[in-house]
C-alpha cells in the first residue's frame, strides 16, 4: 500500500487523488443499479408476481429497510476484518450476483410450458427473486459505508478542503445515478420482449442495472493500484464492546462516594485498556449522541413523495434540484457567507438544514389547503341519473351509503348502494324492471375514439370504462355502421367527465347538441408550480444536511472506526422510516395538511433539542489526538527503556562492587 504520507506516492489530478475519480464513477453506477431495479419493483411483484398490493408494499418497505440495515454489518467486517477494500470487492460481487438473479427471476420463458405468457412454475421466481433482493440488500448495505469513508481515506490530513468537495461530488453522483435509473428503467420495463410470448420487459428492467452493477465492479477494480488501502487494525468492535463493558462494570463497582470521581465514566476503564481505544471510543460516543435526534429529518425527508400532486414526473425534480444546489452551495453560498465573517460549522449547516425541510412541509400544507378547497365534495356519495332519453345536469350528494330510488307512477323502488368520495352513474333502463346499471342509451352499438385514444364499441345500453386523455380541446368521433359524428370539448387538467348518449341522437353536423355531459370532477385549479418551493426547501435541506453529515461523520472519526460511524450515519435512515410508520398509525389526523404541520412541528422541535446539542460539542481532529496518545506512548516506552537501563547499569556496579569487597575479605 502506497503510504498516505507521503504525497509523491498519489497520482494528482488537479489537486485531488486520481484514486477517488474510480471511487465516483463506482458509486454512480451502483446507485444507476439500486435505484433502477428498486424504480419498478413494486410493480414487479404485483403484476408479475401477482401478488396483492399489500404484500408488495409490505416485501417492498422489508427490503428497503434491510438495506439501511446491513450497514453495520458491513462495516464492522471492514473495520475489524478485512479491511475497507477487500469488503467492496466482496460484498460487490454479492450485490451483482443478486441482480443477475432478479433479471433471471422476472423471464417468464423459463417456467412457461404452455407459452400463453404466464410462468407456470410461479415458486421458482418467488424463490429467486427473494434470494436475488436479499443479496441485493446484503451487498449494497455492506458496502454502503465502505465506499465513502475509503473514498476519505485517499486524503491526506492537510487535503481537508478537497474531502469536502469530494463528499458533494460523492453525493451528486447518487443523485445522478438515481435521476437517470428512475427515468431510464419504466421505459425499458414498457417494452415487450420474449421468446415464445411477447410481455412486459422486467428481464430488461431488471438486467440493465445488473450490468451497471458489474461496470460498477469492473471500474474498482481497475483503479486498484492507485488506492491508498488502510489495514484493519483486528476487532475493533468486539474490543470497543469490553472496553465499555467494562467501564461500566468498574464504575458501579466504584460507586461509593469514597472513590474520587472521573472526568469521563470511560476513564473507568483505565486499569485495563489503553488510553487510546478509550480516548477513540469516546470520539464515536459523542458523534453518536449528536445523532440521537437526527432520524426526525429522514422521517419528514421520506414522506417527500407525498406531496406530489399530479404527475409522477415531479418526483424528477429533488434530484434536478440536487445536482444544481451542491455546486452552488460549495462554490457560492459557504464562501460567501465564510467572506461575511459568519462561522458556518457543519453542525449550524445541518441545522439550518432541519429548518429548511421544516419550511418546506409547512409550504406542502399551504398547497395541500388548496387542494382540500377543490375536493370537499368527495367527503359525500353522488349519483347521476340517466335515462334513456336524458340524463340529470348534476351530480346529485347524498350523506348516506344507501338511496331508494322511486320511479313515476308504477311506484318501482330500488335499494341503491354507494361508495363513499366516488361518484356513480346509474342508467334506468326502458323497462324499469330490469336491472339498473352503475352509458350508450341507444339501441344499436357505437364506437368512440379520439385521436390519442379508443374508447372501443359501447353496445346498447351499456357504458365504457373511463379513459385518460391529454388536457386541452379534444375531437371525439362517434361511428355507428355508415354514419358519424364529431363532438369537441375543452378539458381541464385533472377533470373528469361522463358523457351520456341518448336514444334520440342524430347523426349530422349538430350531433352534439344532443349529447348530455356531467362534470364529475372540476378542472384541477391548484398549479404544480406551487409545488416548486417546497421542493426547492426540502432539497436545499437535504444538501445542508446530508453532504454535510456524510463529511461530519467522516471527519469525526477515529482513524479504525471511519466505516462505523458512516453506518452509524446510515442507520438514523432506518430508524427515521421505522418512525414513519409509527406516528402514520398513531396520529389518525383527518385533513393531510395537519399531518404535514404535525411533522413540521415535530421537526422544529427536534431542532431546537440538536442546536442545544451542537452549541455544547467541540469538534476534533481525530488524527491529531491519536497522534499525541501515540507520541506520549513513545515518550513513555523512551522513558522505560532508560530507567530500564539506568536499573541494569547500577546491578552492573553493585556486582563489581560486592566482588571487590569479596577479594579485600579473602586478602
Amino acid at each position: 500500500c502506497a503510504d498516505k504520507e507521503d504525497p509523491k506516492k498519489h497520482k494528482m489530478v488537479c489537486g485531488y487523488p486520481i484514486s477517488i475519480f474510480f471511487i465516483v464513477v463506482n458509486e454512480f453506477c451502483e446507485r444507476f443499479s439500486y435505484y433502477g431495479m428498486r424504480a419498478v419493483l413494486v410493480l414487479y411483484f404485483k403484476y408479475f408476481l401477482l401478488w396483492d398490493d399489500d404484500l408488495s408494499t409490505s416485501i417492498y418497505h422489508t427490503f428497503v429497510a434491510l438495506c439501511y440495515l446491513t450497514p453495520i454489518l458491513g462495516a464492522i467486517v471492514a473495520d475489524s476484518w478485512l479491511g475497507k477494500f477487500k469488503t467492496i470487492i466482496y460484498l460487490s460481487i454479492v450485490y451483482a450476483i443478486g441482480q443477475v438473479a432478479m433479471a433471471v427471476s422476472a423471464i417468464h420463458d423459463i417456467t412457461d410450458s404452455d407459452r400463453n405468457g404466464t410462468p407456470n412454475n410461479m415458486t421458482f421466481h418467488v424463490v429467486l427473486s427473494m434470494v436475488g433482493l436479499f443479496l441485493i440488500a446484503l451487498g449494497t448495505g455492506g458496502i454502503k459505508p465502505c465506499v465513502a469513508a475509503f473514498g476519505g481515506d485517499q486524503f491526506s490530513e492537510h487535503q481537508d478542503k478537497q474531502r469536502r468537495t469530494f463528499f458533494s461530488v460523492f453525493y451528486l453522483c447518487i443523485n445522478g445515478g438515481s435521476l437517470l435509473s428512475t427515468i431510464i428503467t419504466p421505459i425499458l420495463r414498457a417494452q415487450d420482449c420474449g421468446i415464445y410470448s411477447q410481455q412486459k420487459c422486467y428481464s430488461l428492467a431488471f438486467g440493465v442495472p445488473a450490468a451497471l452493477m458489474v461496470v460498477a465492479l469492473a471500474v474498482f477494480i481497475i483503479g486498484s493500484g492507485m488506492y491508498y488501502k488502510p489495514e484493519p487494525q483486528g476487532n475493533i468492535m468486539l474490543e470497543v464492546c469490553k472496553c465499555i463493558g467494562f467501564a461500566v462494570k468498574n464504575r458501579y463497582r466504584h460507586r461509593s462516594k469514597k472513590y474520587p470521581k472521573r472526568q469521563h465514566w470511560m476513564d473507568w476503564a483505565e486499569e485495563k485498556y489503553d488510553k487510546l481505544l478509550i480516548a477513540q471510543i469516546k470520539m464515536v460516543l459523542k458523534v453518536l449522541f449528536l445523532y440521537i435526534p437526527l432520524p426526525m429529518f429522514w422521517t419528514l425527508f421520506d414522506q417527500k413523495g407525498l406531496i406530489v400532486i399530479q404527475p409522477d414526473q415531479m418526483q424528477t425534480v429533488n434530484p434536478i434540484l440536487i445536482l444544481t444546489l451542491v455546486p452552488i452551495m460549495d462554490s457560492i453560498i459557504y464562501p460567501l457567507i465564510k467572506k461575511c465573517g459568519f462561522n458556518f460549522t457543519p453542525l449550524k449547516r445541518m441545522t439550518v438544514g432541519m429548518i429548511m425541510a421544516a419550511i418546506a412541509f409547512v409550504c406542502a400544507a399551504l398547497v395541500q389547503m388548496e387542494i382540500d378547497v377543490s375536493i370537499e365534495q368527495m367527503f359525500f356519495y353522488y349519483v347521476l341519473l340517466c335515462f334513456l332519453l336524458q340524463a340529470s345536469d348534476e351530480f346529485f350528494p347524498f350523506e348516506t351509503e344507501n338511496i331508494t330510488v322511486s320511479v313515476g307512477s308504477f311506484k318501482v323502488t330500488k335499494m341503491i348502494s354507494m361508495t363513499k368520495g366516488l361518484r356513480q352513474t346509474l342508467l334506468i333502463p326502458l323497462d324499469i324492471s330490469d336491472e339498473w346499471l352503475f352509458i350508450n342509451g341507444m339501441d344499436t352499438p357505437v364506437n368512440v375514439s379520439t385521436p390519442a385514444a379508443d374508447f372501443g364499441q359501447i353496445e346498447p345500453f351499456y357504458y365504457s370504462n373511463y379513459t385518460k386523455i391529454k388536457n386541452g380541446e379534444t375531437t371525439f368521433t362517434l361511428q355507428s355502421g355508415s354514419q358519424s359524428c364529431k363532438y369537441s370539448a375543452e378539458f381541464g387538467f385533472g377533470s373528469s367527465y361522463t358523457y351520456f348518449i341518448p336514444s334520440t341522437l342524430i347523426f349530422g353536423p349538430n350531433c352534439q347538441e344532443s349529447i348530455t355531459v356531467s362534470e364529475n370532477i372540476k378542472p384541477n385549479s391548484v398549479h404544480l408550480a406551487l409545488q416548486i418551493p417546497q421542493y426547492f426547501f426540502i432539497t436545499a435541506g437535504e444538501v445542508m444536511f446530508s453532504v454535510t453529515g456524510l463529511e461530519f461523520s467522516y471527519s469525526q472519526a477515529p482513524s479504525n472506526m471511519k466505516a462505523v460511524l458512516q453506518a452509524g450515519w446510515l442507520f438514523t435512515v432506518a430508524i427515521g422510516n421505522f418512525i414513519v410508520l409509527i406516528v402514520a398509525e398513531l396520529a389518525k389526523l383527518p385533513k393531510q395538511w395537519t399531518e404535514y404541520i404535525l411533522f413540521a412541528s415535530l421537526l422544529v422541535a427536534v431542532c431546537i433539542i440538536f442546536s442545544i446539542m451542537a452549541y455544547f460539542y467541540t469538534y476534533i481532529d481525530p488524527a491529531e489526538i491519536e497522534a499525541q496518545f501515540k507520541k506520549d506512548n513513545e515518550d513513555d516506552e523512551d522513558d522505560q527503556s532508560k530507567l530500564q537501563k539506568q536499573e541494569v547499569e547500577m546491578t552492573k556496579k553493585d556486582s563489581i562492587e560486592s566482588h571487590r569487597e569479596g577479594k579485600q575479605t579473602r586478602m
